[in-house]
């Protein structure tokens, strides 16, 4: 790699995407420092775009498909073609293994037709080209015929995360719903992404550690956190508890994200039963993926919100007493700097981002998750005071920060 970025102009970035993970954070501390020269994602919808302006709520989630920091950025987007293809893909039933994998060799091929215009303009300065995981590999192979320097963007821990998943549906088989195991081919393109990758960012050392125990070599692995910007109005806000917890006023427990066995959900639910009859509240906001039995479904103590839109997710992070993040396995898992933007005790598993302190801004799971989330949400509900404290101790720092992102990425070349 060394003798690589001796050739290199590292103010010369190329970043590829599908969506707006991280809400465009790559590309936008590299335009922040003057080293992003293109953006390439599927779909930018500029406020002033038609696609902007329709009512219909298919287009709603393309509306979040845009960053305000990067309207001066060369962005290459591919906006009906994304539509067609959806469309395409609807209309052939394919389920939603076959639709993610057909999208992101449909958003390479887009891609690379993009950068074989591009590559002409970097035959003295080879770029970086940043691609997140299992939608690179195409893209890894066009670059490394141009000389490039070529970064993947690990969303996730990989393969063993699949082994923790498919253990916990043997464990709770009444939950599975369609869900399918992840194809075996899938996991043998992303093993090639990782050889011809240069370097592997991952967001968290327990991503780290998996990658390294499925083989990955530990040489290429750097830890870059993700990056969050709190919202304005969560700087000053200001949380409120009750005196005490009752029916009128129970404690609220929230849950945020997809609604899967592997974001442990099994536990919470487990966790409701136990807690019956108390005033708690379980507020289960997200795309509910599982078999939901009759008598959940129905709890007098869950409220099942569904899916929200990212824009809609602050209300329930000012409304709720606490946020619940049991995972049994996650790349870092954003919505714990959500939670802690408002100021939210938050109770997490050790397998993911280590955002959680115990103590000062929640509980960390260890053992015993079921019966450890039953008996902090007894202790809070029990101790209203508690709940006061550790949302005073949430102190917000810089290891989330654009700036800070962007030195790791220095640091890192």
């Amino acid at each position: 790699m060394t003798s690589t970025i001796s050739k290199l102009n590292i103010s010369n970035w190329i970043c590829c995407q599908i969506g707006a993970r991280e809400h465009y954070a790559i590309p936008r501390a590299l335009h922040e420092n003057g080293q992003l020269t293109h953006l390439i994602t599927d779909a930018w919808v500029t406020p002033q775009s038609p696609l902007a302006v329709l009512p219909f709520s298919p287009t709603t989630a393309l509306k979040e498909r845009f960053h305000p920091t990067l309207q001066q950025a060369s962005v290459h987007a591919f906006n009906l073609s994304l539509i067609g293809f959806e469309i395409s893909q609807k209309l052939q039933k394919t389920s939603a293994w076959e639709r993610m994998i057909a999208r992101n060799y449909w958003f390479q091929h887009q891609a690379i037709k993009r950068l074989t215009k591009l590559a002409p303009h970097y035959l003295k300065t080879p770029p970086i080209l940043f691609s997140y995981s299992y939608a690179a590999l195409e893209i890894f192979r066009f670059a490394k015929q141009q000389g490039w320097l070529t970064i993947l963007g690990q969303i996730d821990p990989g393969p063993l995360e699949e082994e923790i998943v498919i253990a916990e549906y043997q464990r709770y088989p009444q939950y599975r719903g369609n869900w399918e195991p992840v194809p075996a081919s899938y996991w043998e393109t992303w093993r090639e992404e990782c050889a011809l990758a240069d370097c592997i960012l991952v967001n968290s050392h327990w991503s780290r550690q998996l990658l390294e125990k499925a083989g990955i070599n530990s040489e290429k692995i750097q830890v870059v956190p993700l990056v969050y910007t709190p919202p304005t109005a969560a700087k000053n806000f200001n949380r409120t508890y009750p005196q005490s917890f009752s029916p009128e006023r129970p404690l609220r427990v929230l849950f945020l994200g997809q609604v899967i066995l592997r974001k442990g959900i099994a536990a919470v639910l487990s966790a409701v039963e136990k807690l019956s009859g108390y005033p708690i509240e379980f507020w289960i906001v997200g795309s509910q993926q599982i078999n939901i039995p009759p008598h959940l479904k129905n709890h007098p103590q869950i409220r099942w919100v569904g899916h929200v839109n990212r824009s809609e997710t602050a209300k329930y992070y000012q409304q709720a007493d606490v946020f619940l993040f049991p995972t049994l396995s996650d790349g870092f898992g954003l919505t714990q700097l959500e939670a802690q933007a408002w100021k939210l005790p938050i109770v997490a598993s050790q397998q993911c981002g280590e955002v959680v302190h115990d103590d000062i801004n929640g509980l960390l799971l260890k053992e015993d998750i079921v019966s450890e989330i039953v008996d902090f949400l007894l202790l809070l509900k029990n101790n209203p005071q508690k709940i006061r404290v550790l949302s005073k101790k949430i102190v917000q720092n810089n290891n989330y920060s654009l700036k800070n992102l962007m030195f790791r990425l220095n640091s890192i070349l």
